[in-house]
């Protein structure tokens, strides 16, 4: 595992090496829930077609935000996504830092049946991808940054054999270069510094030109109006995925604002 990690992001995986521990135990328990599941979405076509797309974040907190949402309830956020022409939702499923839980998922499944849910969480154990598919999840974040290039590799073929294509979230070059070489067929970029939560869609803009054209292409974060992302599409990005934004306008706003952001 790369030793040069920012230190809320080390913070984080080290609490998921401890979490680990426990969904390793229970993997035969999500291999069973998977049985007689429907196929997984596909998430990939989702996001990949000839119009903008917007995957629409469900996130009750932050580590920079603190607070996002008081009044939290991921069954009215989904059905208000879903109605709003969100493509895909991803649902952040950390409970140490962001204030979320793997059940989440299984909420917005039983409200969304048509529209391919992402997993938003620290990745670094095959468990959490068989638990993500057991609770209904189609898809799930691998972020470069604290991934080797041999465990993208694992990670993405065990995400397929699923049915299941990952989101693979980059910062740089070569992290991009290391994820491409790994398999990834969908590209996120993360427009937010974890060193120190600072946000610049700049990111993006500097990036996009080395993403090739058949890689599916999302920004990720720092999109608050309908201008960034029309920039963001212009400059080839395929979809955004929008939190904080959608978060904090409300549950009667949101569906206006995905409207407006895909045009």
């Amino acid at each position: 595992m790369p030793s040069k990690i920012p230190d809320i992001l080390q913070k984080i995986v080290e609490t998921k090496k401890k979490e680990i521990v426990s969904s390793r135990k229970s993997v035969s328990v999500f291999r069973g829930k998977m049985n007689g599941m429907p196929p997984a979405l596909d998430f990939k076509s989702a996001i990949s077609g000839e119009t903008p797309s917007v995957i629409a974040e469900i996130k009750k907190a932050s580590p920079s935000a603190g607070i996002i949402s008081k009044n939290f309830d991921p069954v009215k956020i989904a059905a208000a996504y879903g109605k709003g022409g969100a493509d895909a939702v991803s649902v952040l499923t950390d409970r140490t830092y962001f204030n979320g839980d793997i059940g989440i998922i299984s909420l917005v499944r039983e409200t969304l049946k048509n529209i391919p849910i992402l997993r938003k969480d620290f990745i670094i154990d095959s468990s959490q991808i068989f638990e993500a598919r057991a609770y209904g999840a189609d898809s799930f974040l691998l972020i470069a940054g604290i991934l080797s290039g041999s465990q993208m590799q694992d990670f993405i073929a065990l995400g397929r054999s699923l049915g299941m294509e990952p989101l693979v979230e980059i910062r740089n070059g070569e992290e991009l270069s290391k994820s491409l070489q790994a398999g990834a067929e969908i590209i996120g970029v993360n427009n937010r510094n974890l060193r120190n939560f600072e946000v610049s869609i700049q990111i993006s803009e500097n990036l996009i030109p080395m993403i090739p054209p058949h890689i599916t292409a999302v920004s990720e974060s720092g999109i608050k109006c309908a201008e960034d992302a029309k920039h963001l599409f212009q400059l080839g990005f395929n979809a955004v995925l929008v939190g904080e934004t959608l978060m904090r306008s409300g549950i009667r706003s949101c569906g206006k604002i995905i409207s407006g952001f895909k045009g």
